[in-house]
């Protein structure tokens, strides 16, 4: 079991560039279960609504399409419910619809893809500050070393090798999941956009003609 006085005295040794990957490993976490739910809210694992709307608009029952679909925070049925509304307005031609539900969906698809670009960027940046981390515990080291001169220690300077090396890997611990999960997350937003696509292709090429 790692007490707190043991992982304080781990970040110590690693110094401020530890300490930094550390706030970094808090970060992608609060990230990753905040992506979750928020992709959970956004329908990222349900489309029943949006599939039986899409079934009820097939057979020409616009009406119980609509209903089925208002209201839900799902993406897909949000953008469902916007090429069915676009596509009976009256007020708009039919490449009016269109670029009215392209519109919904680019919103939609921004609203998804929230908080990648910051896990992008901590995968990116944690294994460079590891790695920053272990050159400057090296030049304290070698600088250990000059000064020590032929009295140096070589227990002592491999000691500051090690503390050195920790940042390195600390910070591909860190990067390592935050790449996992961006990728996890890229799919899911990816799969989303092609249902996406293919609802708002079925509304306007099938359903009640008008």
């Amino acid at each position: 079991m790692i007490l707190p006085s043991d992982l304080i005295d781990f970040l110590t040794r690693g110094g401020p560039t530890l300490w930094i990957i550390a706030g970094l490993s808090v970060l992608t976490l609060a990230l990753v279960l905040w992506k979750l739910w928020r992709l959970a809210r956004l329908g990222a694992w349900s489309g029943a609504a949006t599939r039986a709307a899409l079934a009820q608009w097939e057979t020409g029952n616009s009406d119980a399409a609509l209903a089925t679909v208002a209201g839900r925070r799902s993406l897909r049925a949000r953008l469902v419910h916007a090429a069915m509304s676009a596509r009976l307005s009256q007020t708009l031609s039919e490449d009016q619809a269109r670029e009215e539900t392209q519109r919904h969906a680019r919103a939609d698809l921004a609203e998804a893809r929230g908080g990648l670009r910051a896990l992008e960027l901590i995968s990116t940046i944690a294994p460079l500050l590891g790695l920053l981390g272990t050159v400057l515990g090296m030049i304290g080291a070698f600088q250990a070393l000059q000064e020590a001169g032929s009295r140096a220690d070589p227990a002592a300077l491999a000691g500051g090798i090690w503390e050195a090396l920790l940042t390195t890997a600390a910070g591909m611990a860190v990067a390592i999941p935050a790449g996992v999960a961006l990728a996890w997350f890229e799919s899911i937003c990816d799969r989303m956009q092609g249902d996406m696509e293919d609802a708002a292709t079925r509304v306007f090429t099938r359903g009640p003609r008008l």
